[in-house]
Parts: C-alpha cells; structure tokens; sequence
C-alpha cells in the first residue's frame, strides 16, 4: 500500500500529525511528494537508526 505523502505531510502542518516515520523503502515516494510539497523547508527531517528518517513540521517563524 503506497503512503498518501502530501496528505500526511499537510497533517503535519496542520498540527493534526507529529511526525512521519520514512524508512529506506518508502523515501523515494516520500521524497516526490516532499520536493514538489510549497513548503518543504518547513519539513524538517531526523536521521534515526536503520535508515529511518523522522519528520516534523517546524514554522519559519521558529527558527
């Protein structure tokens, strides 16, 4: 079953998700909904063991 990455990543946004787990498998289905997503700078991922990739959303204004 593919991952709706765009809608989970405006899940994120919205406050509604707190985070995306990517594994190796599914980064490159991640990676085409991230790089096409308006504010991806705003997606902000974090190296985890085996690979996996945790992602959160972080505000500009947060920085």
């Amino acid at each position: 079953m593919t991952q709706d990455y765009v809608a989970l990543i405006d899940e994120l946004k919205t406050g509604q998700r707190d985070k995306i787990m990517v594994t190796p498998e599914t980064f490159m289905a991640f990676r085409a909904a991230w790089t096409n997503y308006p504010d991806r700078e705003e997606i902000v991922g974090m190296a985890k063991r085996d690979g996996v990739i945790e992602y959160h959303y972080r505000s500009v204004d947060s920085r």
